[in-house]
């Protein structure tokens, strides 16, 4: 039983951790998106932050999303007069994601996958190992 749970935690980090590269992956898409016109706000970052939920059933805590939402943080400017989304100075307002950034959160969320499904591979071992004991 005590693999199962094992096995639980690790898939709600697995699921997690996929939505957060989802995200990160929907920012490093738009990180140049600008708007169409001087009126229209260009793409702006967003973030995901986890909760603990208890499973009472279990007995476990596993992580769930708690939300996803939108980084209101300054938007960068560019000197680009002939740009269609310029205002009358001609800047155009650019999006405030910064690929390193966004590159990191990557890297880190991939370590926290990879980490979580090599415990579930651990687990399905140790759960295989112990059923060829008993079958012996």
């Amino acid at each position: 039983m005590e693999l199962q749970n094992a096995m639980a935690i690790a898939v709600s980090g697995l699921k997690a951790q996929g939505t957060r590269m989802r995200v990160v992956s929907e920012n490093i898409a738009n990180a140049n998106t600008t708007g169409a016109t001087p009126d229209e706000l260009p793409y702006r970052r967003k973030t995901i932050t986890f909760r603990n939920e208890l499973d009472r059933a279990a007995g476990i805590d596993k992580v769930e999303i708690d939300r996803i939402r939108k980084d209101y943080s300054p938007l960068g400017r560019r000197y680009e007069p002939n740009h269609p989304a310029a205002n009358n100075q001609g800047y155009v307002l650019t999006p405030n994601v910064s690929t390193l950034v966004e590159m990191t959160d990557m890297r880190e969320a991939q370590r926290s996958y990879e980490a979580n499904l090599s415990m579930i591979e651990m687990s399905r071992g140790m759960v295989t190992s112990t059923v060829d004991l008993l079958r012996r």
